[in-house]
């Protein structure tokens, strides 16, 4: 049992050092499975009475070291509440992920009892996917370790996610680590010399292939001239402050370094998440002193827009929204955003309601059956009874017909959410942001690192406005073209090329995740079925 340990620990170990932000580690991500394989075996050719217990316990113990240390970060938007209170509330993005991953080994376990192992493998490989589906489409989605994510900081390996997204990814990385492991196997069973040649080979070509692929597609890649100045601001406020800072001055602020780079051609200022801190009704957002504030500074640029974050509510007559709370003690309703608006050199808005929200600050999971946790949540800097949010992903279009991706923080990191934008029109990706939360930790720069994903798969200029994180530009191809520094008051501009082709993933999206789901779910009859029998 402790070697079995061991091994999962170290397979956690290397996944960690192979994650980003850390670079020139990246290639571990091939080998980093294995130990827990290894694990995985010798519990299946044991004599323990257990070994299903053995087996999702080794492998959650491994995943666990790999998430908490990856992910540590998560702490520090928690830390202001104390540690009593903070380290088990913490706990629960550390130790969710890794059940699910548990739960994903337990299944592949389950499958060896009647099937061979090689179909058992790519068994496992399904319930990954299933498990890494599931966990951006739930209540309490985060998304943030899929491991197709490992290779944002070596995004020149990946140019292919232009027709796979991230979920390739995850299957290049379990196949590689599958004929690894076979081939281990292979050294201590009677395994013929041809079997060993073949998956040497497997090897190879797996390895190889895509990597090779890539790099011809990175090196040839040419972005069509269809240019546009854009600048992003960075006006670096306090996050655990700004919301007592008056509006007038934070507009002010925005502005002053807006103009300071902004040209006669600039068309897009992009002010981070929750610029405008203040509540603000939408319906009468005209009549507020913020939005005149930015038409008076807008009035210098005839084709200027201003993509911003904002604090917004809207009121009903009737609670016909899931998340409309009671107003008062009147008959009226209201809902509250996490929002981006467009505002440009006419009467028109174009609002975006954030709607992959943060579980615990922005969303109460499963409704009221954990509304008891809604002190807790309270210091998260969110709205307790959970933030409104729309169905579908939006565009915002300048009146020259530009057509911006609209993306607020977390959403970052829903591939196929952005992919949605893009088939919609969107010919760059607008992302706004406020990273603060987390200090001078790797989730600042593993949040920027998962924007190169996006901009290859889609084949899109990302623009990204932080407001305590990291501003800067990211090309067609994934590099980061410019970037500001951490806790900088800054604003950076520059001009991108507007891209309206659309690629293989983009027309798709998450093809791969639910053909393995499907199969993820035929493999769990097939599993409940065995037990059946056994009971019988």
């Amino acid at each position: 049992m402790r070697k079995n340990i061991l091994l999962a620990v170290f397979s956690g170990l290397l996944l960690w050092i192979a994650w980003p932000p850390t670079p020139y580690t990246t290639f571990l991500l091939f080998a980093g499975l294995v130990p827990m394989l290894m694990a995985i075996e010798n519990v299946i050719n044991s004599n323990s009475a257990k070994k299903g217990r053995l087996v999702f316990a080794t492998t959650f113990i491994g995943f666990f070291v790999w998430n908490s240390l990856c992910i540590y970060w998560v702490y520090n938007s928690l830390k202001t509440i104390g540690p009593v209170v903070a380290i088990p509330i913490t706990l629960v993005p550390y130790s969710l992920g890794p059940l699910l991953m548990a739960g994903a080994c337990w299944l592949y376990y389950r499958i060896r009892l009647v099937a061979p192992r090689g179909l058992s493998l790519i068994a496992l490989v399904c319930f990954w996917i299933g498990y890494e589906y599931l966990h951006q489409s739930w209540d309490l989605n985060f998304p943030w370790m899929t491991l197709g994510n490992g290779f944002a900081v070596s995004h020149k390996w990946i140019q292919w996610y232009e027709y796979t997204g991230v979920y390739g990814g995850t299957i290049w990385i379990w196949a590689v680590n599958i004929i690894l492991f076979l081939i281990y196997a292979g050294l201590h069973e009677a395994q013929n010399k041809t079997l060993r040649l073949k998956l040497v080979s497997s090897f190879v070509l797996v390895l190889l292939a895509p990597l090779s692929f890539s790099l011809y597609r990175y090196y040839t890649y040419q972005e069509q001239a269809a240019p546009s100045n854009v600048v992003v601001v960075q006006p670096n406020i306090d996050p655990y402050t700004k919301f007592n800072v008056p509006a007038y001055e934070e507009v002010s602020t925005l502005t002053h370094l807006s103009d300071s780079l902004g040209k006669p051609n600039t068309e897009f200022f992009i002010w981070p998440e929750t610029a405008i801190a203040e509540d603000v009704n939408e319906d009468s957002f005209f009549s507020t002193p913020q939005y005149n504030q930015v038409k008076q500074f807008l009035s210098k640029f005839k084709n200027g827009n201003i993509i911003t974050g904002i604090s917004t509510y809207k009121l009903y007559n009737d609670a016909h929204t899931l998340t409309a709370k009671p107003m008062g003690q009147s008959n009226q309703f209201y809902d509250v955003f996490n929002t981006a608006v467009n505002i440009e050199n006419s009467s028109k808005l174009q609002f975006y309601h954030k709607s992959k929200l943060v579980p615990g600050a922005e969303l109460m999971p499963f409704g009221s059956a954990l509304s008891f946790l809604k002190p807790v949540f309270e210091h998260l800097g969110g709205s307790t009874g959970g933030y409104g949010s729309q169905a579908e992903a939006d565009v915002f279009y300048s009146q020259s017909g530009i057509g911006a991706a609209p993306v607020i923080c977390y959403e970052t990191i829903w591939g196929n959410w952005v992919a949605q934008s893009v088939r919609k029109g969107a010919q760059f990706i607008a992302i706004i942001t406020n990273d603060g939360w987390w200090e001078n930790t790797s989730g600042k720069d593993q949040h920027l690192d998962y924007a190169k994903l996006r901009a290859i798969e889609n084949r899109r200029w990302v623009c990204r406005s932080a407001n305590t994180g990291i501003s800067g530009f990211i090309n067609q191809r994934g590099d980061v073209v410019q970037q500001s520094g951490w806790w900088v008051r800054t604003a950076l501009k520059q001009d991108i090329n507007l891209n309206s082709d659309l690629t293989f993933y983009t027309r798709h999206g998450d093809y791969l995740p639910y053909a393995g789901c499907i199969l993820a779910v035929l493999g769990i009859l097939w599993v409940i079925v065995g037990l059946m029998r056994k009971v019988s």
